[in-house]
């Protein structure tokens, strides 16, 4: 796309990849599904009717049907009949002497298939894997995460696995045409004064009273188990600590954010999706973006930002991974975690957590923080300065270290809400300190990336340098995900030759940029 004739020439040669990921409509995966508890009913009655030998007709004409699409659907239909069976004995159906077949095809009823990748495939993010194995000298293995996006906007987050030589060939991993639902647990120990701060901070509220009303009486630390009781006894005690129905509700919206997931160990990469779990995103994970962390020991983690949606508010959260298999998740707090566009820094600088972030939905900020959770004090970085990026700008994933500083890729919104990305490098030392920024896109899409679920846009959730290029997992107009390759050599030399004059910008901090 043409920028305009004041816009500067482009010098980086980019390499656009001829790997593209695409969706797949025919990935699915059989969710619990209701209308309402008095349908759920009817059909309860419904299928106590039927005779033993109708259960079982129906019960394996089903099972014909939908065995080749699912790992063990016989036990997600009893895992979803046992969701509804406390409502049904509640309700005056006794099913205790019901059949393992009739409970099986009931739990079909409360099913349905949910493409997962049918609207869209996109904004992807790259990390090293863990697994090395089995490479050629010149090659990397990546693990590539997606956000696919389903019916009803709804998205959720999946894994490939891509191989990448230096040479600038890739090749993906096929996906593998089943998918693992994940083991959910819920153990978390909450703090008090977190959880009453972030509580606040959700409800708009300077003072800590009204959350102090309804926890003061739980110890320092406490569980999911010992909240929800706690609550719902003075609720029924009706006690001056009671909570109402809508602040219990988002009381638990709070305490549902946090959890933990696994997988089974005989899955293929492809087949681990993580979807929506908590009210809080119940309608999509959004944007994750991963980072390979090392600790001051040595260790790595995985850790991934990214913002839950309930289809009204945000809430941004964290994954932390070491394998891929299990997965840690808890919200974030502070003012610093209030929008969205959080990404972590791969290690810690001057002896502290670092994180981007775009808490007034249109400048880049930096925070550092002792706690991974807790992010205050963001202090502005980066605002739009060129044409192409007048409307907002944000990150396009973790800041990569290079010798010459760290180098942070970020994209820009102009004109008719083109989406395009650039670049910049900070200081390895001092990131608030900005080094260079490249005055025109460093990727922008062309002619035939324009047409999508939303057009106009290429966008990226993270990079990672394989040899001497960078290569960018990018969203090809949020519908799929393409790579592109950058050389690292002249990318470094068009920054440096871009230096930021700090006596003089064309652009000022606003006045909020320390909140």
């Amino acid at each position: 796309m043409r920028l305009g004739p004041n816009t500067p020439a482009m010098v980086i040669p980019v390499e656009r990849s001829p790997v593209q990921i695409l969706p797949d409509a025919s990935r699915v995966v059989a969710k619990f599904f209701v209308n309402s508890t008095e349908r759920t009913l009817e059909l309860a009655r419904r299928v106590a009717a039927l005779s033993d030998d109708d259960v079982w007709s129906h019960l394996q004409q089903i099972l014909r049907d939908f065995s080749r699409r699912h790992r063990n659907i016989a036990t997600v239909f009893g895992r979803h009949f046992a969701r509804v069976e406390a409502t049904l004995e509640q309700h005056g159906i006794d099913v205790e002497d019901w059949s393992r077949h009739r409970g099986l095809l009931l739990g079909a009823y409360v099913t349905k298939e949910f493409s997962i990748e049918a609207a869209a495939f996109f904004n992807p993010s790259a990390v090293l894997a863990p697994d090395q194995r089995a490479l050629l000298p010149s090659e990397t293995r990546l693990v590539v995460s997606i956000r696919a996006t389903g019916e009803g906007h709804l998205s959720s987050l999946e894994f490939r696995y891509v191989i990448a030589d230096e040479d600038g060939t890739l090749r993906i991993d096929p996906a593998a045409d089943r998918i693992e639902e994940a083991r959910f647990k819920r153990d978390h120990r909450y703090r008090r004064d977190a959880f009453c701060g972030k509580l606040n901070e959700m409800a708009g509220a300077p003072e800590a009273t009204a959350c102090s009303r309804f926890v003061r009486h739980l110890p320092e630390s406490f569980t999911y188990d010992e909240l929800t009781r706690h609550l719902t006894d003075a609720q029924r005690e009706g006690r001056p600590d009671a909570p109402t129905d809508d602040e219990l509700q988002e009381i638990l919206w709070l305490a549902d954010s946090h959890y933990e997931i696994s997988f089974s160990m005989d899955t293929d990469i492809s087949e681990r999706v993580i979807l929506p779990i908590s009210d809080w995103e119940s309608r999509g994970i959004e944007d994750a973006r991963f980072v390979r962390f090392v600790d001051d020991a040595g260790a790595v983690t995985y850790y991934a930002t990214y913002t839950a949606y309930d289809g009204f508010s945000i809430l941004p959260k964290l994954i932390e991974t070491k394998d891929f298999y299990r997965f840690r998740i808890r919200p974030l707090y502070g003012a610093g975690a209030s929008n969205k566009n959080l990404a972590l820094f791969p290690r810690k600088v001057g002896g502290r957590y670092a994180m981007l972030a775009r808490i007034d939905g249109v400048n880049n900020y930096i925070m550092f923080s002792e706690s991974l959770t807790v992010w205050s004090e963001p202090q502005f970085l980066l605002g739009p300065e060129h044409p192409w990026e007048f409307v907002q700008m944000g990150n396009c994933g973790s800041p990569i270290e290079t010798p010459e500083g760290w180098l942070l890729i970020t994209h820009g919104v102009g004109p008719m809400r083109t989406y395009r990305l650039g670049a910049a490098l900070l200081d390895l030392d001092d990131p608030t300190q900005v080094i260079a920024r490249l005055p025109y896109p460093l990727l922008s899409p062309e002619e035939e990336e324009r047409e999508g679920y939303v057009p106009n846009v290429v966008y990226s959730c993270g990079s990672v340098i394989i040899g001497e290029r960078l290569l960018v997992p990018y969203a090809v107009s949020d519908y799929s995900s393409g790579f592109a390759w950058i050389p690292l050599k002249e990318l470094m030399a068009e920054l440096l030759a871009h230096k930021v004059d700090e006596a003089h910008t064309s652009y000022a901090a606003p006045a909020a940029s320390t909140r």
